[in-house]
């Protein structure tokens, strides 16, 4: 006799999801077209060129990493090579020709020594106010020397100090990191390396003198 309740009959298995399609490889063309694009970007900008506007640049598909080490490798050992500076890319010439240019090349006038001071303060101590920097420096510091800074876009407020009066917050730029040749301040020299003095030279022993003659 047949039983009244046979069992169900399997479910079929779930069927298998669809393998996905890799994209396809980036043809040699069209990665070279790229990079003569990031090139051009590079080459145009006034200043680096962030990854994000380079992303933004390229067309859809293309990978900013491979485009940027290409480029990189294409000027590698030549006149002028890419450098990440301030948070971007930007041209360079070579530092082993630095020495050389310099003969023929007008050097930008060096800030003077109170701007230089005052320069160093800021970037160490960032967000810092003005009687600060007088504070650190020691000495007062005069509207000409803030004006030379400003005016070469090293320094710029970035808000104000939750004090009586709310004075002015001062900090770097990224034109001062363009100028330094920094990637960002975490490159800025230890303060500690800095301020270590070399030793001081050890006297020299005093030669003995010679005798005094006898007195007649």
């Amino acid at each position: 006799m047949s039983d009244p309740n046979p069992d169900p009959p399997p479910a079929p298995p779930d069927p298998e999801p669809p393998l996905l399609t890799p994209p396809p490889a980036l043809s040699a063309e069209a990665l070279d077209d790229a990079v003569r694009l990031a090139e051009a970007m590079v080459f145009a900008a006034a200043a680096p060129v962030t990854a994000r506007t380079l992303a933004n640049l390229l067309p859809v598909g293309v990978d900013p990493d491979a485009v940027v080490t290409a480029l990189r490798e294409r000027y590698a050992g030549r006149g002028v090579e890419l450098a990440e500076v301030a948070g971007g890319l930007q041209f360079r010439t070579a530092a082993d020709l630095a020495p050389r240019l310099r003969r023929v090349v007008q050097v930008p006038r060096r800030l003077p020594r109170a701007a230089m001071e005052t320069l160093a303060i800021v970037a160490y101590h960032q967000p810092v106010t003005r009687a600060e920097i007088e504070e650190i420096r020691g000495a007062s510091l005069s509207q000409q020397t803030l004006d030379a800074l400003l005016e070469q876009g090293l320094i710029a407020p970035k808000g104000r100090k939750e004090a009586p009066g709310r004075p002015t917050l001062w900090a770097t730029t990224t034109a001062f990191l363009a100028q330094f040749s920094l990637k960002d301040l975490r490159d800025l020299p230890r303060r500690e390396d800095l301020l270590v003095e070399p030793p001081a030279p050890q006297p020299a022993e005093a030669e003995a003198a010679p005798p005094a003659a006898p007195e007649p």
